[in-house]
């Protein structure tokens, strides 16, 4: 979760569309994203190939803090971790 918030952070779309899972991986448009000031990760857990992550990402706009939180869930595939989806 930390290496893709990086890449949020970075408009690093090569490695965020890398690590998110073919199933569900979007056509990536970085051209509005925000300024990224923090990440806060409240909690994980695993259950053997699917992981979890509920987080806490701040960021601003013009002169105002925001906040998008979302539970986060991955998939452990050839030996790496995919991110999949938000959790509905």
């Amino acid at each position: 979760m930390r290496s893709r918030y990086s890449a949020f952070v970075l408009g690093d779309t090569d490695y965020l569309l890398a690590t998110w899972h073919e199933s569900t991986r979007p056509k990536l448009d970085l051209s509005d994203n925000p300024n990224w000031v923090q990440l806060q990760v409240v909690s994980t857990w695993q259950r053997g190939a699917r992981g979890f992550v509920h987080f806490k990402a701040f960021y601003k706009q013009g002169d105002e803090l925001n906040m998008l939180e979302e539970k986060s869930k991955f998939i452990w595939e050839r030996g790496r971790w995919f991110y999949v989806q938000a959790e509905q």
